[in-house]
């Protein structure tokens, strides 16, 4: 991720001081070899895309004491913009530079890959919790003393049944008693037949878009279909701030999008 930017926020009038991640923080499980230097918490990690994931955490921040935001799904409008390493990156950095009690969701029935970056077993998670006559919480699994992370377990053909069903709901709101931040990675919206029911359960969405990569259309067919009230901004992967492409590409995308959103 090289730039993060989100709508304009009052600022709150006190903000935690952020420690620096610590590359030994204790996992349940390692991360995956292909992952490892892309997380905040690798001593591999670039110093730059630790301080971006830092001003998002922070920005987040603002919305909470602000807002109440609490509740936060990230998608895309595609599949491989990066959403899941983005969230990955997201949960570790509020829950290890900003000490919160973080509960990440893997969310996307269809293609679930949280439970890879982190290698953690896939044997059950939130597709056994969704299922008819389901009942009981969630079991997520300690990945830190801040983090815990529910993987999707068994997937599923028809995710939208039980993602926007009111047994998903209740897990939710359960869930957000226990912790400080709830983060949901969710199919990409071009993949939902009805996205808006979802984002009505979360207090706000981030919206991953790859630089270069998602046409500039489905971009905005996507923020349409998600309800952009709900879309607290947008996050740019893997652009390159030495190319004017790379920067051209990041303003087009948020200045039309803010425009679009303030107008």
């Amino acid at each position: 991720m090289s730039q993060t930017n989100l709508l304009e926020m009052p600022l709150a009038t006190a903000e935690p001081t952020p420690q620096q991640p610590r590359h030994d923080t204790p996992l349940a499980w390692g991360p995956h070899p292909s992952a490892e230097e892309k997380l905040v918490v690798s001593a591999a990690a670039p110093p730059r895309m630790v301080e971006q994931y830092r001003k998002l955490a922070a920005t987040l921040y603002y919305a909470q004491a602000e807002r109440g935001v609490k509740i936060l799904m990230i998608t895309s409008a595609v599949p491989g913009e990066g959403k899941s390493l983005t969230t990955a990156n997201l949960a570790l950095t509020l829950s290890e530079s900003y000490q919160r009690r973080v509960l990440l969701i893997d969310a996307d029935l269809r293609r679930p890959s949280l439970h890879m970056i982190f290698q953690i077993p896939n044997m059950s998670g939130l597709g056994e919790a969704l299922k008819p006559g389901a009942t009981g919480a969630l079991n997520p699994v300690k990945l830190t003393a801040n983090l815990s992370m529910v993987p999707v377990g068994e997937r599923s053909a028809d995710p939208m049944a039980g993602l926007t069903s009111q047994r998903m709901r209740e897990l939710i709101h359960d869930e957000s008693e226990r912790y400080d931040w709830v983060i949901i990675d969710t199919p990409p919206v071009g993949l939902l037949s009805d996205a808006k029911l979802l984002a009505q359960m979360v207090d706000g969405a981030l919206f991953v878009v790859g630089a270069g990569e998602t046409q500039y259309a489905l971009v905005q067919h996507a923020l349409d279909a998600l309800g952009r009230e709900k879309v607290l901004g947008i996050v740019l992967n893997r652009a390159d701030d030495r190319h004017s492409g790379g920067r051209y590409g990041y303003y087009k995308y948020y200045d039309a999008y803010t425009s679009a959103a303030k107008g």
